[in-house]
């Protein structure tokens, strides 16, 4: 029996994965999770915010996507004890807008993409893909900490001569 016979359709294979990070004010990663692409944002949140709180039990607020609110929201209240934030865009806001606090995961995903492995999904297993992330975070934090120079902060402006 071919696959053609059994309903088997290419066109609604669903390959790739998604990144879902939780970081700190600074950027820094607190959790990494690797689900299928096919799974809907606001399920692998519940699964990221429901290993936040395991592993941080400290952390009582956090701000996510738009795309995150609803249901969630009242969840991480309800289960979790954990106050849900949405950044959502400006209202009449045209063409890219550098959004609070959601830049920071943007930077953070941009710093695992320099790692050549995590740019492409070679992994079989999302778990696979998990552990690929968090070496090469591994391997950024242990660079900053050991570098000679101290890191610039972005935070502060620089210094103007004159």
């Amino acid at each position: 029996m071919s696959r053609a016979t059994r309903g088997f359709d290419p066109a609604k294979m669903i390959n790739g994965r998604k990144r879902h990070l939780a970081v700190d004010t600074k950027g820094f990663p607190m959790m990494i999770m690797v689900t299928p692409a096919d799974m809907q944002d606001r399920d692998a949140a519940r699964e990221l915010l429901w290993r936040l709180r395991l592993t941080h039990p400290q952390i009582t607020q956090v701000w996510a996507d738009s795309a995150y609110a609803g249901r969630l929201v009242t969840w991480a209240e309800d289960f979790l004890h954990i106050t849900l934030k949405t950044v959502s865009r400006p209202k009449g806001a045209k063409g890219f807008v550098v959004l609070p606090r959601r830049w920071r995961v943007e930077r953070t995903l941009g710093w695992i993409m320099n790692a050549r492995r995590n740019a492409r999904d070679y992994e079989r297993l999302p778990q696979h893909s998990e552990a690929h992330l968090n070496w090469s975070l591994i391997t950024l934090m242990t660079r900053r900490l050991t570098r000679k120079k101290p890191a610039r902060d972005w935070a502060k402006k620089p210094k103007t001569t004159g």
